[in-house]
């Protein structure tokens, strides 16, 4: 099993819903993760330049830019390449789900999600990384 207490395990989450990120960073914390917050897209981007995260997970309804936007910019840079993308999101339609996978995000969760679906994902996704794209 994987050291999830180390300084490469941590977790940015990236969500306008206060009490959701509360929710969240105290499952992470539970299970030995460090995690930061972001309640924008701009403001998860600017973290993202002064940090390193083992994981992002993403809310696609943000106030700012949506999340697939953030996507879109954090896939356009290669430093970010190898940072797997959970997406948590309230929109379970195909079309979303399928946009936010081509856009290069991992893992799609919608809410309400399952505390245990989660942790699992997260410790899946850091254990697995990156998914490799089928055109390379």
């Amino acid at each position: 099993m994987s050291d999830f207490t180390s300084a490469a395990n941590r977790i940015l989450l990236i969500d306008d819903d206060s009490g959701l990120r509360t929710l969240v960073v105290t499952m992470l914390t539970r299970i030995g993760l460090q995690s930061w917050t972001a309640e924008t897209g701009v403001e998860g981007l600017e973290m993202l330049k002064g940090e390193e995260f083992a994981l992002l997970i993403l809310d696609l309804m943000l106030p700012d830019m949506d999340g697939f936007q953030v996507l879109e910019k954090l896939r356009a840079q290669t430093r970010w390449d190898a940072l797997p993308v959970l997406i948590l999101s309230a929109r379970a339609d195909t079309e979303a789900i399928s946009r936010a996978l081509s856009l290069g995000a991992d893992g799609y969760l919608t809410k309400p999600y399952i505390t245990n679906s989660l942790t699992e994902r997260v410790r899946t996704m850091l254990v697995s990384g990156r998914k490799k794209p089928d055109h390379a």
